[in-house]
């Protein structure tokens, strides 16, 4: 911190500031603590460059003339002192700044005002840090309410029997999901990020041929179960084409989604928000969306396992054809996080 005439050095809030007037002639070890500075009768001497006698004879007065209560301004604190070979714990006073300036305008304007500078600027600094990290563990705290009482409803759901297969799939997912948020408590203020930690550039594209015969072949194996007759896969309009052309799209030259990672997740979304068949949407962006990390090497892990479980796809498609427009981003995300290798 620094002022016209002052300098201060680093401190940690409710801890010590150094203060060091411009020609280094006064170095003092400030004390921040309950929102101002305290100074004890020898720094306030060093200070104002007077003697200790001066310094209390004027603080008497500014007491005796209830100019400011000494219960408000004076604390006592236990330093240890060497004296000699011995080690002695005295209780001394410390004042505040209400009174370290009511000295100062006595004995010393000048050096006065100069330290009232510096300690406005510190005292509104170490206030700041304070604030952002009360701020901080606030929000670390609900992070943890919040996996705790996710947990306990996944546990309630699951011993109970409430809940499907999908069910406890979905519930499956929203536990890891809530886990990686503690993890991103120190990515950008906990959020997730928009874009995976370990990009894959894209190295091929589902055309709408592929598609096309691959969803061929799920309706094939489906049949009729679950479908109403013939509408399974039916393209409405030329919205598979646009969706499958908007994941590979550019904007001014570059890649809109420049990782195969976000392209299959953008892929996943729309396939099943904006509903371009009949019948079988979240099936068949499960499938494509699939098939996109398999064309790009994303589908099973370098250990040579799966990087989805069945179940999480299941999930997946599920939370996404229930989210509402709004939070589109967030499903996206969500996506990514799963599909992650989670290396450091």
């Amino acid at each position: 911190m620094e002022s016209e005439d002052a300098v201060g050095q680093g401190t940690r809030p409710g801890e010590i500031a150094v203060y060091q007037d411009r020609a280094g002639r006064v170095q003092l070890e400030v004390r921040l603590e309950g929102d101002t500075v305290w100074l004890s009768l020898a720094q306030m001497a060093t200070l104002f460059g007077r003697d200790k006698s001066v310094i209390s004879r004027h603080l008497t007065r500014i007491y005796a003339t209830r100019e400011l209560s000494r219960a408000a301004t004076v604390a006592e604190s236990a330093t240890v002192q060497r004296e000699g070979r011995r080690e002695v714990a005295r209780r001394v006073e410390y004042y505040n700044l209400d009174a370290i300036l009511s000295v100062g305008y006595r004995v010393n304007s000048k050096r006065g005002t100069q330290f009232r500078i510096w300690a406005t600027g510190t005292l509104r600094e170490h206030l700041l840090r304070g604030y952002t990290l009360n701020e901080r563990r606030l929000r670390e705290r609900g992070i943890e309410d919040m996996q705790e009482a996710v947990s306990l409803l996944a546990r309630t759901l699951k011993r109970n029997e409430l809940v499907t297969d999908e069910g406890r799939a979905v519930l499956e997912v929203v536990e890891q999901y809530t886990r990686s948020w503690q993890l991103l408590l120190e990515y950008d203020e906990r959020r997730l990020p928009e874009s995976p930690r370990h990009p894959v550039a894209p190295s091929a594209t589902l055309s709408l041929e592929s598609a096309r015969r691959a969803i061929a072949s799920l309706r094939e194996a489906v049949g009729p179960q679950g479908s109403r007759a013939g509408l399974f896969g039916h393209e409405r309009g030329d919205q598979l084409a646009a969706i499958l052309g908007n994941v590979e799209q550019t904007f001014g030259g570059a890649p809109l989604y420049p990782s195969a990672q976000a392209r299959a997740a953008h892929l996943l979304y729309f396939l099943i928000k904006d509903h371009p068949f009949t019948d079988g949407n979240k099936r068949i962006g499960t499938l494509l969306f699939l098939d996109y990390l398999r064309r790009n090497g994303l589908l099973v892990r370098p250990d040579g396992a799966l990087r989805l479980a069945d179940t999480t796809v299941v999930a997946l498609a599920l939370l996404v054809a229930e989210s509402e427009p709004k939070q589109k981003d967030l499903m996206v995300r969500l996506v990514l996080s799963l599909i992650e290798d989670r290396k450091p």
